[in-house]
């Protein structure tokens, strides 16, 4: 997967809040955007078993309307550490933007994550549909798996609430700050929270972020399969990404 690329940059972008519309912008607007990261972190959960990534995808949005539909991609190892296959994810996904009042708005829509021949017994892919508010820098969103989550069987209703603020500190420095919970239906050994404390900085050829990631995640229920090592440990993440 939200959020749009990087486990620390364009996550910010895509799940952390929207600006209300500039008359400037065109009626349809459509951007690309490309990244490296030194761990693809989601939800605090490395997908690349605290290795590094490639990333990128492309948006869409009618600016009159709000409405937006995107793509995204990454490397992943997890679905073939899992005894899977695939080394690819997907994301494909669909919304609405806008505001409410002065510094209130809202973004609704639904988000498919998709493991192309992944394998597993029960499926990798999975639906979330989502809703988000934001006053200002601060946001509060909620999503909601309407099928099993990402291979854990029976786990339908699933539910991952995210709280967070992007803070500018100074022209082009943003303060990144995230707190999560993933409840993962009927399998309570693998719910956890997570956390995020990081500086995004626009250097305008490109844009770097550095995040400290963390979660309290059961160190056994999240372990790689292939070498043992906890996927949900602390470490520092360091992104570069380009959006064009």
């Amino acid at each position: 997967m939200k959020k749009l690329v990087m486990a620390a940059a364009i996550s910010t972008v895509f799940f952390a809040g929207y600006a209300s519309a500039d008359d400037a912008k065109p009626e349809h607007e459509v951007s690309f955007n490309a990244a490296v990261t030194s761990d693809y972190r989601y939800r605090g959960i490395s997908q690349t078993r605290l290795q590094a990534a490639l990333q990128g995808g492309a948006d869409y949005t009618h600016n009159p309307s709000g409405f937006y539909a995107g793509t995204w991609a990454s490397t992943i190892k997890w679905t073939k550490d899992a005894g899977g296959g695939g080394d690819v994810e997907i994301d494909l996904y669909a919304g609405k933007r806008g505001e409410i009042a002065k510094d209130i708005s809202y973004d609704v829509g639904v988000l498919s994550y998709v493991y192309p021949s992944n394998g597993l017994a029960v499926s990798a892919n999975t639906t979330e549909i989502y809703g988000q508010l934001s006053y200002g820098p601060a946001y509060a969103k909620y999503s909601h798996s309407v099928t099993n989550l990402f291979g854990f069987a029976d786990s339908k209703n699933s539910g991952y609430l995210d709280l967070g603020a992007n803070v500018e500190m100074a022209t082009g420095l943003t303060l990144n700050l995230h707190a999560g919970h993933q409840q993962v239906k009927n399998n309570g050994a693998y719910s956890y929270t997570d956390w995020k404390l990081g500086l995004t900085k626009d250097f305008g050829i490109v844009t770097g972020a550095v995040a400290v990631i963390g979660t309290n995640a059961g160190e056994v229920a999240y372990a790689s399969p292939a070498n043992g090592k906890f996927l949900g440990k602390t470490a520092l993440v360091v992104t570069v990404s380009k959006t064009f």
